[in-house]
């Protein structure tokens, strides 16, 4: 394990890898476990030249790259990444609408050191920035913000929806259905959303969340739109059951709803976008589900006041959390809560007392080589308890160890 420096509790560090040195994570980590029983972690990266990564992880206290990809451009990023059994997603995405490339593609890992692409759904476009991020967990549809030719906004920042993918074929990807929220496109005839006047982040989905033991509901952090749920009993079709917007007050950018079926509860994060603190607060919520028609919040999860970190550069607030994945590599939990909070690191958090949760463990590393500082982007835990945490910029991959 390479030498870094770092703050700890409740967690014992295993390794770090650099990633070669493109130590961008993005938000997307999948993890594969084969019939010889080896385990290949899959990292999206944040931002040109890689597109992923793959690291043997067989040996958690020792992971060894096995391969990474060049982007077809540097003008595209692969944010986001799903896997399910041999079949990776990735996500393509450009800073500008009308780059080309941008959309899904679909990949066969049955060899990871050697991924073979199996198809490309194009939804580049003049209006289109192309696919952000994607949810994929029950190998047969694919749950994606992206743009598209045909999609027209009224505001360049309103210009990804949610679009529903059949990928039971993986080599014909087709789309059965999509939904945004209404006023943002042309032609709707319900009024445009009034902008946010101090951080106008765009009223557009990040993440679309489908479980397979409740197939009939979408969970989507829409930004500046907030949280929304929705009805996919006519998955064609789309319709709304709820939304709870709480911005204004608080700045925008919902970007993860995480369901907790037996407790009738929503874990909400509100991602920090800025480096100064001015959208502070950006804090993770607990929600009452159990009128779904009505998710009321009634608490938000502790983490250290902003005075702390205001010196650290980079952001710090919520951002991505461990999001119970219903795949056989996925630890699941209703009690315990795992997040990254960029500067903030890696936080976890008991719920079990739902109006008082207390944090229980952290990990924020030292990251002297990048002017950005720590920046924990991203996190998984798999079915062992083991936690996989990437930074945005330089520090790379970390494997951890619950100890509390």
């Amino acid at each position: 394990m390479s030498q870094i420096s770092y703050r700890i509790h409740g967690l014992r560090l295993l390794s770090h890898h650099d990633l070669s040195g493109f130590g961008n994570g993005g938000e997307g980590l999948a993890l594969q476990s084969t019939k010889n029983g080896q385990r290949f972690l899959y990292i999206a990266h944040e931002s040109a030249p890689k597109d992923f990564t793959v690291v043997d992880v067989t040996d958690p206290r020792n992971p060894s790259q096995i391969a990474q990809k060049d982007l077809i451009s540097n003008n595209i990023r692969s944010n986001s990444l799903a896997l399910v059994d041999d079949l990776l997603l990735v996500a393509y995405q450009s800073a500008h609408p009308g780059t080309p490339g941008v959309g899904i593609g679909i990949y066969d890992v049955r060899n990871p050191a050697e991924p073979i692409q199996l198809s490309f759904l194009d939804t580049s476009g003049p209006y289109s920035r192309g696919a952000h991020c994607l949810w994929f967990v029950d190998g047969k549809y694919a749950h994606v913000s992206t743009g598209a030719a045909d999609f027209a906004s009224h505001n360049q920042k309103d210009d990804q929806f949610y679009m529903i993918l059949d990928v039971a074929n993986p080599a014909d990807p087709r789309e059965v259905g999509r939904w945004w929220l209404p006023g943002t496109r042309y032609g709707d005839l319900e009024p445009v959303p009034e902008r946010h006047t101090q951080h106008d982040s765009g009223f557009r989905l990040h993440n679309a969340n489908v479980y397979p033991r409740r197939p009939h509901r979408a969970y989507l952090g829409y930004l500046d739109g907030g949280v929304v749920l929705l009805d996919l009993s006519d998955i064609s079709s789309p319709t709304m059951i709820s939304r709870v917007d709480h911005h204004p007050p608080f700045a925008g950018f919902t970007h993860t709803v995480l369901p907790l079926f037996e407790r009738d509860l929503l874990i909400v994060t509100d991602e920090a976008v800025t480096d100064d603190l001015s959208d502070w607060p950006k804090l993770t919520w607990i929600m009452d589900m159990r009128h779904e028609a009505n998710p009321v919040p009634i608490s938000t999860l502790p983490i250290p006041p902003p005075e702390e970190f205001s010196s650290r550069p980079g952001r710090y607030g919520a951002h991505n959390l461990h999001e119970n994945q219903p795949v056989p590599t996925s630890w699941t939990s209703e009690d315990i809560i795992v997040g990254s909070y960029f500067s903030g690191g890696v936080r976890i958090h008991d719920i079990s007392d739902p109006y008082q949760p207390r944090e229980v463990a952290f990990f924020i590393p030292d990251v002297p080589q990048s002017p950005h500082g720590t920046q924990i982007n991203d996190v998984y835990v798999d079915e062992n308890a083991l936690v996989y945490a990437i930074d945005r910029h330089k520090g790379g991959l970390y494997i951890l160890e619950m100890d509390f």
